[in-house]
C-alpha cells in the first residue's frame, strides 16, 4: 500500500522547502531566499515513530500570476487533491498577509485535514505574535523554526497523530537510500530549454514537471516511477546545466549539483539536445560527464520536426563528431511537444538495461579471450585468463603475463563488446599482472 501523502502548501517564500528538508533530515529540496524557487512538486519519504509517509513539497500558491506562476499553482492544486494531510505554512516574522488568507481559503476548500504551521519562530519571545494567525480559520498554530529545528519533533508527533495509521513495514533496507528500489533509474539531462521537462511529461503521461519556454524552469531533480510491461522505470527530470561561467552562485549552483548527483545515481542517461541548434560544446561536456559516470546513454534530438530537411544530415554529422566518445549510443529523433518519435525510447531503454546488467559465464568469456588472441596476438604479453568481476557496467579483469599496451586493450574491449552483443553500454577492462 502506498504511503499517506502529507502536502506542504502556502504562499511563496515562507520556508516550505526548509520545512521539507527538516522533516526529511537531509537536504532534498533547493532552498534560497528568493521568491518562486520551488516550481515542481517533489515527494520525499519520512519515517517517524515507526510510521512512514510522503512529504510533498510544492511551489507557492498564488491567487493570480503570469503563465509560469499559474502552472506552479496548478502543481500545488494537483498535489492537494491527493493529500491525506495538509501542512499550511505561514511566516511568523511577517504576520498575516493577504496571500496567506487566500492560500488558507484555498486549502480549507479542499476539505482535507490541515495543520497550521507558523515558521521562523526562533524563540519563546516571538511565540505571542503567532496567535494572530488564528484568524485564518485553520486551527491552533504549531510554532516552529524549520531552519534551526525548533519544534520539529513536536510537529512530527502531531503529523503521525493526525494520520492515525498503524506503523507500516518499510520495503527499504535499513540504511539504504530511499530511491534504491528495483526500478531502472533514467536521468534526463541537457542544456536549459531543450525540452527535457516536455519529454519527461510525455513519457510519464502526466504533467508532473512544470513546462515553460523559459530556461531554468526546473530547479530540482524530480523522480517519477512508471510501471511498464518490462518493469518499473524511475525517470529523473533534472535542471538544465550551463557552463560554469554562466551559472549563478547560490540557487543555480545547487540545481546543477543536484542534477550531477542524479546523473551519478542513474543507470541510464538520456542526453536531450535541441535539434534546431545541434550538438554544442556544452552538450559535449555533458556527454563527457555521462561517460565519467559509467552509465550507458541515449541521445535524443528533440524538436526534430523543426529542422529543415536540407540541414538534417549536417545536424546528425555534428552529433557524431562531437559525441564520438559515447560510442554507438543510439540517436533518436523526437518532437516531445507532439509526442512524435518518443515511443522509440522505450525499447532503447529496455535493451540498454539488459546490456548494462549482462553477465558472461567464465568459460564463455575465456573462449572469447582465446579467439581474439589467436586472431591478433599481443606484441609483448599474453592474457592467461579473464573473469567478469561486476555488472552495471560489465567489468572484466584480465590476468596477464608481460605487458599489454593501450591499443591492444582497446582491441580487447571492442572484441568483447561485439562478441557478447553489448551494444553501446560502457564496459570496463582491468588488468592484473601475474
Amino acid at each position: 500500500m502506498s504511503n499517506p501523502q502529507v502536502v506542504v502548501v502556502g504562499r511563496p517564500n515562507v520556508g516550505k522547502s526548509s520545512l521539507v528538508n527538516r522533516l526529511a533530515g537531509r537536504r532534498v529540496a533547493v532552498v534560497e531566499e528568493q521568491r518562486g524557487v520551488t516550481r515542481d512538486r517533489k515527494a520525499v519519504e519520512v519515517e517517524w515513530r515507526g510510521v512512514s509517509f510522503d512529504v510533498v513539497d510544492t511551489g507557492g500558491w498564488l491567487q493570480a500570476g503570469d503563465e509560469l506562476e499559474d502552472k506552479v499553482s496548478g502543481q500545488a492544486e494537483a498535489a492537494l487533491r491527493s493529500a491525506d494531510l495538509v501542512l499550511l505554512v505561514v511566516d511568523g516574522s511577517t504576520g498575516v498577509m493577504d496571500e496567506d488568507v487566500h492560500a488558507a481559503r484555498w486549502a480549507l476548500r479542499s476539505k482535507r485535514p490541515i495543520i497550521l504551521i507558523v515558521n521562523k519562530i526562533d524563540d519563546e519571545r516571538h511565540e505571542a505574535q503567532s496567535w494572530e494567525f488564528l484568524s485564518l480559520g485553520a486551527g491552533d498554530p504549531v510554532m516552529i523554526s524549520a531552519l534551526h529545528g525548533r519544534g520539529a519533533g513536536d510537529l512530527l508527533d502531531r503529523v503521525v497523530d493526525e494520520l492515525a495509521i498503524a506503523p507500516a513495514a518499510s520495503a527499504d533496507v535499513e540504511g539504504a537510500p530511499l530511491d534504491e528500489d528495483d526500478s531502472l533509474r533514467v536521468a534526463l539531462v541537457g542544456r536549459p530549454n531543450v525540452g527535457k521537462s516536455t519529454l519527461f511529461n510525455c513519457l510519464i503521461g502526466e504533467e508532473r514537471s512544470v513546462v515553460h519556454d523559459l530556461p531554468g524552469t526546473t530547479r530540482d531533480a524530480i523522480d517519477t516511477v512508471v510501471d511498464t510491461p518490462n518493469g518499473k522505470i524511475r525517470f529523473i527530470d533534472t535542471a538544465g546545466m550551463r557552463r560554469r561561467a554562466k551559472t549563478e552562485a547560490g540557487l543555480e549552483t545547487y540545481a546543477v549539483l543536484r542534477s550531477l548527483d542524479a546523473l551519478d545515481r542513474a543507470d541510464i542517461a538520456v542526453l536531450v539536445i535541441d535539434a534546431t541548434i545541434g550538438a554544442t560544446g556544452q552538450d559535449q561536456r555533458l556527454a563527457e560527464r555521462i561517460s565519467a559516470a559509467g552509465c550507458p546513454a541515449v541521445v535524443v534530438l528533440n524538436k526534430w520536426e523543426l529542422v529543415p530537411t536540407e540541414e538534417r544530415d549536417h545536424v546528425l554529422a555534428t552529433v557524431g563528431e562531437r559525441l564520438a566518445f559515447l560510442g554507438d549510443a543510439p540517436v533518436l529523433k523526437t518532437t516531445a511537444l507532439s509526442g512524435k518519435g518518443v515511443h522509440k525510447l522505450w525499447p532503447a531503454l529496455t535493451d540498454m538495461a539488459d546490456d548494462y546488467a549482462k553477465r558472461v559465464p567464465t568459460g564463455v568469456l575465456n573462449r572469447a579471450i582465446r579467439d581474439l588472441q589467436l586472431k591478433h596476438p599481443a606484441p609483448a604479453g599474453k592474457i592467461r585468463y579473464a573473469v567478469q568481476g561486476a555488472t552495471e557496467p560489465p567489468t572484466f579483469t584480465l590476468f596477464i603475463s608481460g605487458r599489454l599496451d593501450p591499443t591492444y586493450l582497446r582491441y580487447v574491449e571492442r572484441s568483447l563488446r561485439e562478441r557478447f552483443d553489448l551494444g553501446s553500454t560502457p564496459i570496463r577492462v582491468r588488468v592484473r599482472v601475474e
